[in-house]
């Protein structure tokens, strides 16, 4: 019984071990794991030894939306550019809209189509915001 009663004693004891004074101090806590902390460095080191020419990031050849195409004469008229992606002329589309004020103010989802925009748009005189991709499809050349 008395080894029982010096082993709870042992145990509930607050003072800090011999060996803690030994031991270095903790760092203070960090957010981030080390190894996540080294594989940044590692990899800034890397960057920083190899040519500024090679650690400019490489520019992919546009594809797609973000190709540039041949564009017929009516919607070079409005764009401005004989060669130009569709999301750039899109672009341009709304911004000749809002700059000439041709958007319906009672239903500002469409769009009332002067002189260019009905040779563009089939001769409609009224064409809702979403029919406007799909109007501009026949314009771009394949």
């Amino acid at each position: 019984m008395a080894s029982a009663s010096m082993l709870s004693a042992a145990s509930l004891s607050l003072s800090p071990s011999p060996l803690a004074a030994l031991r270095p101090p903790r760092p203070a806590a960090s957010f981030a794991p080390p190894r996540r902390a080294a594989a940044v460095a590692v990899r800034a080191a890397a960057a920083a030894s190899n040519s500024p020419a090679a650690a400019a990031p490489k520019k992919r050849a546009a594809t797609g939306l973000t190709k540039p195409r041949l564009v017929s004469p009516a919607l070079q008229a409005v764009v401005g550019a004989a060669e130009i992606p569709r999301t750039e002329a899109l672009k341009r589309l709304w911004a000749y809209i809002k700059q000439h004020n041709l958007q319906d103010p009672a239903d500002k989802k469409v769009i009332v189509c002067d002189e260019k925009l009905k040779v563009l748009f089939a001769g409609q005189e009224r064409v809702g915001f979403l029919e406007v991709a799909k109007l501009l499809n026949p314009h771009f050349v394949k």
